[in-house]
């Protein structure tokens, strides 16, 4: 796990949504979160399964927000929860031991110990900066980072009003991957915009 983490933005045109998906990955985009917290099932199912062909065609992980049975009717890559989805421990005993498991852990090393005991793959921290597309309280200061680098056998990745300038100082500090959504998919360039995150990794 090592550069831009990708997550969709809660748009219904799948065929915007696919064409901005592969601009993207062509950029180096290096894992993708389908996440449409307002689609109906169907369309959920429809942009998943899409969103999944493309991915296999990039060799780039697809993870599922919140939906383990999307994740396993389609044999998608993995699963994140958050604070108040299903729990990580439950997550990964429905997936079993191949699959990845991401947690949400906002500003919280606690949470992110208590989610690598119950087998996460990976722990995200966040909100650092304010964001366009979710509202939460910018409170993650920059250190969690390095103290989870130090203290989490996990990698981490850091969300929340992400840019290629901002995120600089946390990838500095030890971050995985980081994850963006409207500096990528809102980007004039879509393809440039990943490419500027992936190459805050080289």
């Amino acid at each position: 796990m090592n550069g831009l983490y990708l997550v969709t933005p809660d748009w219904d045109d799948t065929n915007k949504l696919l064409a901005v998906t592969e601009a993207a990955l062509r950029g180096g985009a290096a894992l993708l979160q389908y996440r449409h917290k307002t689609a109906s099932a169907e369309l959920r199912q429809e942009q998943a399964q899409a969103l999944l062909a493309l991915c296999r065609r990039y060799h780039k992980p697809l993870i599922i927000n919140d939906f383990v049975e999307l994740c396993l009717a389609l044999d998608a890559d993995g699963v994140h929860v958050g604070g108040t989805d299903a729990s990580v421990a439950g997550v990964r005993v429905a997936l079993g031991p191949g699959k990845m498991v991401g947690a949400s852990c906002y500003g919280s090393l606690q949470l992110a110990f208590d989610a690598q005991q119950a087998g996460a793959s990976y722990v995200a921290f966040g909100g650092f900066y304010p964001s366009r597309v979710k509202k939460y309280p910018v409170t993650t200061p920059v250190s969690i980072v390095s103290d989870a680098k130090a203290q989490i056998a996990l990698p981490s990745v850091v969300i929340g009003g992400m840019t290629v300038e901002n995120s600089a100082v946390l990838v500095q500090a030890g971050a995985a991957m980081v994850a963006a959504i409207s500096s990528v998919y809102l980007a004039d360039d879509p393809e440039a915009a990943a490419r500027g995150f992936a190459e805050l990794f080289r």
